[in-house]
């Protein structure tokens, strides 16, 4: 698909995330306490504490520039369970909450963003990565047209064309 690990799936996202006004996870370290923002990521933990006085769920998520922890009350959880149990990336408006160097997004609402990740692989123009000296052949200092890109890999079941799945770590 033309990823590689110097880059975060949500990197290249964040266009299209900043016209909708979708605050980074590094925003949300920032913000002051009491500010409503809506702050998006990879679903990277799910946690059901039994201990948790009254919390249904604790959710931790992921973008390029960090991460953000999310509580989801009993309440939105029935409202919005699907959402809450079967989402691989999220984004949650909510209050923050600091209490010293603890920082959570009291959630209000979620919305799936999955599908977004599924897009990722197919926007060409952001997938381009300069060529690199493994990539070009001595005598034409052009791409190695011996080595087949993905999408040109005859058999399907080789290629990875549903964009991106991330799972996520559910824990009780």
């Amino acid at each position: 698909m033309g990823l590689s690990l110097r880059q975060h799936p949500f990197a290249f996202l964040r266009q299209d995330l900043a016209r909708r006004q979708i605050a980074t996870c590094a925003d949300v370290r920032a913000a002051r306490d009491g500010t409503w923002l809506t702050v998006a990521g990879l679903v990277l933990v799910r946690q059901m504490p039994a201990s948790a006085s009254g919390v249904m769920i604790f959710a931790t998520i992921e973008d390029e520039t960090g991460h953000a922890n999310l509580i989801i009350w009993p309440s939105l959880f029935e409202r919005q369970r699907r959402t809450v149990l079967s989402s691989s990336a999220v984004a949650c408006r909510g209050k923050v909450q600091r209490e010293g160097e603890v920082i959570h997004v009291v959630a209000s609402n979620l919305i799936d963003l999955t599908h977004l990740l599924r897009q990722v692989g197919q926007q060409e123009e952001n997938l381009r990565m300069p060529n690199t000296a493994a990539d070009m052949v001595r005598s034409s200092g052009g791409p190695d047209s011996r080595i087949p890109r993905t999408r040109d890999i005859p058999e399907p079941h080789l290629r990875v064309d549903n964009g991106i799945s991330v799972k996520s770590r559910n824990f009780r």
